[in-house]
């Protein structure tokens, strides 16, 4: 089993930047890809970024791409996500989440097996 905690959500001005924290407990937490989603109101829930089990590998959504960076720690079980320049349209619901066991880095829920809880991001225009 796998737990995934989110931090580092809050209310933020556009333009501002946010550094988002997932801590995994569980002893494969380093052998999956780890991805980072997010929810608006009223949406479905979309990919945002992923990374690769070394990091060597990482892929953002077209929204992101240039603005967001993922990577990880594995000696400390984190996955994290530098938000800059954010806008109104990055309001979510952010949610971490732990691919398959020794598999690529997906960008769809369904490559997913383990999610957290969570973490807010709100931006105000």
């Amino acid at each position: 089993q796998l737990q995934l905690v989110e931090s580092g959500g809050g209310l933020v001005q556009a333009g501002a930047s946010l550094r988002l924290s997932c801590a995994a407990s569980g002893r494969t937490a380093s052998m999956r890809p780890m991805g980072w989603f997010r929810q608006a109101p009223g949406k479905e829930r979309e990919f945002v970024a992923a990374i690769s089990t070394r990091g060597g590998s990482t892929g953002y959504a077209d929204s992101v791409k240039g603005r967001f960076t993922i990577d990880r720690d594995n000696a400390k079980n984190t996955v994290y996500l530098q938000m800059n320049s954010l806008t109104p349209e990055d309001t979510a619901v952010y949610f971490c989440a732990a691919g398959k066991l020794l598999s690529a880095a997906g960008q769809g829920a369904d490559d997913y097996d383990y999610w957290g809880q969570g973490t807010q991001v709100t931006v105000s225009s």
